[in-house]
């Protein structure tokens, strides 16, 4: 598994704060593949291609040395493009671990699309626990629900033009990310996406060149169950 640390980031939704890429593979069965993910937009595509290929980045264990080799309380998120390392189906619960560990003492962050099957969870549940806040990304509001319901903290992606706060049709409170509402704010401003323990879920207006594919998929994919 290939991956890219970024020491500081150029994103200007994000802010300097370090980033990751890793390779294309990690992605399973997500919805967006090819069909509006923010991510194949033309600048971080190119990146992502090369990291894929090998021609940027490092092998896992290395970039958990550099993950463990930043400071102290720093903010950094996780795959800008890509997901959590998988073997099939099946999130690669030694590779994550090894990522946890590295994050000790660190504020990392990042999302996944990953199955929500009880072995992936199992994971998912053992890196909260160990301060690595991984969010589960949900395709609509329906499945933003069946996503909090495992308790884990969850993103959204929402209706191009949705642009104010909102509720679940299960009444959970769902609050535009502050970078994407704010031209003042940025990841290293707000930080909420790092908060495991928060109450809120956050919510991703379709954007980038692929926003109408995207649209469609907040709009009409189908919910995934538990």
């Amino acid at each position: 598994m290939r991956a890219h640390l970024t020491l500081k980031s150029s994103n200007g939704k994000t802010g300097p704060i370090p980033v990751t890429t890793t390779e294309r593979a990690s992605c399973g069965a997500c919805p967006l593949k090819k069909k509006g993910c923010y991510a194949d937009d033309y600048h971080l595509s190119m990146h992502w291609d090369l990291v894929s290929s090998g021609e940027r980045g490092t092998d896992w264990e290395t970039h958990c040395e550099q993950i463990a080799a930043l400071p102290d309380d720093q903010l950094w998120r996780g795959n800008q493009a890509g997901d959590l390392p998988r073997k099939g189906t099946k999130i690669d619960a030694p590779k994550v671990r090894q990522l946890v560990a590295a994050n000790s003492g660190k504020r990392g962050f990042t999302y996944t699309h990953h199955a929500l099957s009880c072995e992936n969870l199992e994971i998912l549940y053992e890196a909260a626990l160990g301060g690595f806040v991984v969010n589960l990304s949900a395709n609509n509001l329906a499945h933003a629900d069946t996503c909090a319901a495992t308790g884990l903290p969850v993103a959204v992606l929402l209706p191009t033009e949705q642009r104010t706060n909102t509720r679940t049709p299960a009444g959970r409170p769902v609050v535009i990310c502050p970078a994407m509402t704010h031209d003042d704010i940025q990841c290293i401003d707000c930080g909420l996406c790092a908060r495991g323990d928060r109450n809120i879920i956050i919510g991703f207006p379709a954007h980038s060149g692929g926003a109408k594919k995207a649209d469609s998929v907040a709009r009409t994919i189908p919910i995934h169950q538990i």
